[in-house]
């Protein structure tokens, strides 16, 4: 091997192996050579069309494997190997016009990529610092525009198929145009909405778990005088890990929250977050006895008590807004409220801090807060407890 060509079973030492300098060399030495410019003939059409068709197939075959190998550098590599055998035949028929068969790499590679990535500024800007040749910015925009066009009359790019496939939520960046006109009750159509009381029968805990495999459940309560309201979210995995742990099971179903501070303090933070080096438990990883599925949780010390929510006649275009810039995994849709107790604008957010260095205040409004270890709370220690309380009497 000399150079970035290969020796391969060559007779003299001045002489390489086309095929096996694509094959056996690292993809940016033969991306290089691909490239490369004042090379005619450097490579013959049946090892690029032999090369092409393999590497393509391989490229298919370990397509969402898990090994690390991206497809962006593979997909460089069969770009401007198809692009290089255009060039060929283009020289083969203008040779006055002095065309360079690197070029035509260049911009094959720029023809895959945007046909099947979709993504041409970023792709256009690469492309360029590859070849660190401004002249060719006109003719890579072009190419970049025309795949990106072709690609999008038959399906969506290469990563949004890959999430399709697996199953993945992805939202695209912009709302579809029919959502203007649904709102979120239309899209929620006539589903089962399945709530949990707060204080929840183990049993029902585990059926509810069984049969859906929602990852968040709107917990319910009622007031004294019987009307339903919604005080919060509990998350699967935080259910999988009380039903898991055992140690929050009474065997009368309890009325007061007396003992909420000390249920909370069984617990570890660490045990509610999920690993990244697996799936985490799932109820079927979850035995238990049938003295325990008689007992009750307490789910008010474990749950969101400030859900998202929207009003059912809000447009269903906003709801995709909200999880898109939020970032929202559950949002909670509700019938339009009737009363206002105030409104926050911008500058109601701004905090001012005072000479005494233990409180802050909103600036606008004057509502103070303490701060303790670099931390704000109100003067309430436990927000939300009270809140909840005060809901619910």
């Amino acid at each position: 091997m000399y150079g970035n060509y290969v020796n391969f079973y060559c007779g003299k030492d001045k002489e390489y192996n086309d095929l096996a300098t694509l094959f056996f060399n690292t993809q940016d030495d033969a991306i290089r050579n691909l490239f490369s410019a004042k090379t005619v003939h450097e490579f013959s059409a049946q090892s690029l069309l032999t090369f092409l068709v393999m590497f393509y197939a391989l490229a298919v075959i370990t397509f969402g494997s898990a090994v690390p190998a991206g497809q962006f550098v593979p997909g460089i590599m069969i770009g401007s190997t198809y692009g290089r055998l255009v060039g060929m035949f283009v020289v083969n028929f203008y040779r006055k016009l002095n065309i360079e068969e690197g070029t035509y790499a260049l911009l094959g590679a720029a023809s895959f990529l945007g046909g099947s990535m979709r993504m041409t500024v970023s792709l256009c800007v690469i492309m360029v610092e590859i070849t660190n040749n401004l002249k060719l910015l006109p003719l890579i925009m072009l190419v970049l525009l025309i795949s990106k066009a072709v690609g999008d009359a038959f399906n969506e790019g290469l990563y949004e198929e890959q999430a399709r496939l697996r199953g993945i939520p992805l939202l695209e960046s912009r709302p579809k145009y029919e959502m203007r006109k649904m709102t979120a009750k239309e899209a929620c159509g006539n589903q089962k909405v399945v709530s949990l009381p707060r204080i929840v029968k183990v049993a029902d805990v585990v059926s509810i778990l069984q049969s859906n495999k929602h990852n968040g459940f709107p917990v319910i309560d009622h007031t004294r005088n019987g009307e339903t309201l919604v005080i919060g979210l509990v998350l699967r995995s935080h259910l999988l890990v009380l039903l898991q742990s055992k140690v929050d099971f009474e065997h009368i179903p309890f009325l007061n929250d007396s003992t909420g501070g000390s249920r909370q303090m069984r617990h570890n933070f660490n045990e509610f977050v999920k690993p990244v080096s697996s799936k985490g438990i799932s109820i079927e990883d979850i035995h238990l006895t049938s003295d325990d599925l008689e007992m009750y949780i307490d789910l008010a010390s474990f749950l969101n008590p400030s859900p998202y929510l929207v009003p059912e006649d809000m447009s269903l275009a906003k709801v995709y807004n909200l999880f898109r810039q939020l970032g929202l995994r559950h949002v909670f849709v509700v019938p339009r409220a009737s009363q206002v107790i105030g409104l926050i604008t911008r500058k109601d957010l701004l905090i001012e801090d005072n000479e005494d260095s233990s409180n802050v205040e909103l600036r606008s409004t004057g509502v103070r807060f303490r701060r303790r270890n670099n931390r704000m709370f109100n003067r309430n220690a436990d927000v939300e407890r009270p809140l909840l309380n005060g809901l619910l009497s």
